[in-house]
């Protein structure tokens, strides 16, 4: 079983694109849950669980960073910590950064020793391989050479990409005003995200495209339209004072010339956007999660949606749907929930990926889903949490917070992590605390020029 990462959305959901010449599962498979009850934890707080899971997924970025560039591992197997120890991932790696942001600021990290590790990341982003500006999806830690996520995608993602800007910028502006040290940290930042050439992926056209090649060109030919996660790359390519893309990318390839806009509902709630090989219904969580670490969706709208809307009912109808439980899965409820893009369970009971989401609905929980959304439904997340830290900490917690995936229909937990999962829960959490990292993107002022430029406005932000 072969797995990749994001889920290049062009039919369904379910078609994966070869990412590795190696299967995700390294040794072993998932591993049993105990069969007999363990003695529950003290029971925390709403505060104590928060620290403690946000202290918890850091960990994931700072214990378990990739030895030489101090970026984030693609994945942590806690069975087999060697497996892949060298990949780096390109967008897993903003969310490390955003992650780290967090841990500084709420004192879980040392400010001093976080700007000297993330001083050591950026340097090595600059001297690793580029593509017209772009990133590879994955980086050979050692060398900073590409590692092919496939055949034909062994140069720029511009998608992964985005990702890591959104936390470039995120670093440039919480450090900006500091020590020597952090604003020449910033202008590292700064430095690399302008060099990002976002006009060459729309291949000359009103699109933005995912992947170019040195050695195959365009042939990946995997244009962005909406929607999935990819709304963040059109943001940024918009807001680039360098290399900008026009509008009309945007509102022709993007929105789908108006085509985005959906009039379904579940559960009584609009889904708002046609959410790619789910129409009428909503995908896997990390579509309201990945592009949202930086952009504020509170108060802002386009012509084709309101997004705090379309986020939250995302994160709402989710839980219903769970609570629902229509397949009568093993302890779904209302404080067992979430599904979304993450290793799962194979027939076999061997571990393998997919995008849960209610159409493709496995019996997997995947904490990441409902942790991650936090902003949008901070009750129904809270009773997860509580779930998690309070009643299964033993099972389906470990050394890097919990772990990606598991079922109690079949027995069934995964002892391992992926960074693009990872590492949206602190920053996610942060922004339901503080809005941290909401403020520090949203105060950019190409983010602001960006936004006007797409024709958003933000009530919360005053534009």
């Amino acid at each position: 079983m072969q797995m990749k990462r994001h889920i290049y959305v062009i039919f369904f959901l379910n078609i994966f694109y070869s990412c590795s010449s190696s299967s995700p599962e390294g040794k072993g498979g998932g591993t049993p849950l105990p069969t007999t009850p363990t003695t529950p934890t003290v029971i925390l707080t709403d505060t104590e669980a928060l620290d403690q899971v946000q202290k918890d997924a850091i960990k994931y970025f700072w214990d378990y960073a990739e030895t030489n560039s101090k970026l984030a591992r693609e994945r942590y197997h806690t069975d087999d910590p060697n497996f892949e120890a060298n990949i780096v991932t390109t967008g897993g790696s903003g969310f490390g950064l955003m992650s780290i942001i967090v841990g500084v600021d709420r004192g879980f990290v040392n400010r001093s020793e976080a700007v000297s590790r993330l001083t050591t990341a950026l340097t090595f982003l600059e001297n690793a391989d580029r593509f017209h500006g772009a990133w590879s999806h994955w980086i050979n830690g050692s060398t900073g050479h590409v590692i092919p996520f496939g055949t034909k995608d062994n140069g720029g993602d511009i998608v992964e990409t985005a990702f890591l800007c959104q936390g470039l910028l995120s670093i440039r502006e919480y450090f900006k005003n500091g020590t020597t040290a952090e604003q020449t940290l910033a202008a590292k930042a700064d430095d690399l995200w302008k060099g990002v050439e976002w006009d060459w992926y729309t291949k000359g056209e009103n699109a933005m495209y995912w992947h170019w090649s040195p050695s195959y060109g365009w042939e990946m030919n995997f244009k962005l339209e909406g929607y999935n996660e990819c709304l963040i790359a059109y943001v940024l390519g918009a807001a680039s004072p360098t290399h900008p893309i026009p509008a009309a990318a945007y509102h022709e390839a993007w929105a789908r010339n108006g085509a985005i806009v959906n009039g379904g509902s579940q559960y009584g709630l609009p889904v708002v956007l046609n959410y790619n090989g789910a129409t009428g219904n909503v995908g896997p969580m990390f579509w309201s999660h990945y592009s949202y670490l930086g952009l504020d969706p509170t108060n802002l709208t386009d012509q084709y949606a309101n997004y705090w809307t379309l986020t939250q009912n995302h994160a709402k109808i989710m839980n219903k749907y769970c609570v629902a439980n229509p397949h009568q899965w093993k302890d779904y409820s209302e404080k067992c929930w979430g599904l979304t893009a993450s290793y799962s369970r194979n027939s076999d009971g061997s571990t393998g990926y997919s995008a849960h989401q209610p159409n493709n609905d496995l019996g997997v929980i995947s904490p990441t889903a409902a942790l991650s959304s936090f902003p949008y439904t901070p009750t129904e997340s809270m009773k997860f949490l509580h779930y998690l830290y309070d009643e299964k900490k033993s099972s389906y917690v470990g050394v890097a917070g919990p772990y990606d995936a598991f079922s109690a229909h079949y027995n069934w937990v995964t002892p391992r992590y992926l960074a693009i999962d990872q590492g949206t829960i602190a920053p996610m959490i942060e922004n339901y605390r503080t809005g941290l990292l909401w403020k520090l993107f949203m105060n950019a002022p190409e983010v602001k020029a960006g936004l006007l430029k797409l024709d958003f406005h933000s009530g919360k932000y005053n534009f």
